[in-house]
């Protein structure tokens, strides 16, 4: 009686621990499935994920604190991210773009990444594609933009506003203690000097070579044709297209027969999936 008693017992906390653990695996399972549902790009039905890139292009941390204003190489990667885990569906991608530009480092990174992808890509320009903005839209196959869109502004910049005169004029003064001639320069309390221009502008000569280069890469033209064109301007809508700085002007439309026709397609087959960043 004893052992029919205690097999009976053992079978009953090994159906309860089954059944505990069964649980666990649903909960985890469907946690899975939700997570999985929520973060990919498609729904299974769409087949173009639209990343937007929109503000001023910052480094990492800038993102964090002003998501509303800048946009990041890491928003960038984290979203390519999850279009590589949803290549079963994912065809293509379309960069809205909207940005004034920012630093050229992340500008460089983001355009880096778009050119680096294997899947077909296009870049639509709204109200600005301009210095950094222009920069990562050049690295996609096709770039689309509206007649009226501000494009290009091949440059770079690093003006500010030097004080030194109005210091003086409330009687403060400047004391320089570096251990270089140019550890301060730049420095907005003193005036710049003749050698301090020219060490900056030398700096600035270099990242615009670089920026010239990327986008003659980019778009197939001669360095020269784009060195021309680097004067820090932009170019209206159809300007661009003549510059060749652009391919088309064309709306998501536009873009949806640019996939079509890459893909093979019919128009009704392109499906644009739209990427809503997580708030956290």
């Amino acid at each position: 009686m004893t052992t029919v008693s205690f097999g009976r017992e053992l079978a009953s906390v090994l159906l309860k621990v089954f059944g505990v653990l069964l649980t666990i695996f649903l909960i985890g399972a469907i946690v899975v499935f939700f997570s999985f549902g929520f973060t990919a790009v498609s729904d299974g039905e769409c087949n173009i994920a639209v990343m937007p890139i929109e503000g001023v292009i910052m480094p990492w941390g800038y993102g964090a604190q002003y998501p509303e204003f800048a946009v990041t190489p890491d928003d960038v990667r984290d979203f390519l991210a999850l279009v590589e885990d949803d290549e079963l569906f994912i065809e293509g991608v379309l960069f809205e773009v909207n940005s004034p530009g920012g630093t050229p480092v992340a500008s460089e990174d983001i355009a880096r990444q778009i050119k680096a992808l294997e899947l077909p890509t296009a870049a639509l320009i709204g109200d600005m594609g301009a210095s950094g903005g222009y920069m990562a839209a050049s690295a996609a196959d096709k770039i689309f933009a509206s007649a009226m869109s501000d494009i290009g502004s091949i440059g770079v910049s690093m003006s500010y506003v030097e004080e030194s005169l109005k210091n003086k004029e409330e009687g403060l003064t400047y004391e320089s203690l570096t251990t270089g001639k140019f550890k301060d320069a730049g420095d907005p309390n003193k005036p710049l000097s003749e050698e301090d221009r020219a060490y900056f502008q030398g700096q600035l000569d270099a990242v615009n070579n670089e920026f010239i280069n990327l986008v003659a890469n980019n778009r197939g033209l001669e360095t020269d044709t784009v060195r021309a064109l680097a004067d820090g301007s932009t170019l209206i809508g159809q300007k661009a297209v003549d510059a060749k700085l652009i391919d088309s002007i064309g709306d998501r439309d536009a873009v949806k027969a640019f996939f079509a026709e890459t893909l093979g397609k019919d128009v009704s087959e392109i499906s644009f999936c739209e990427y809503v960043a997580p708030l956290f």
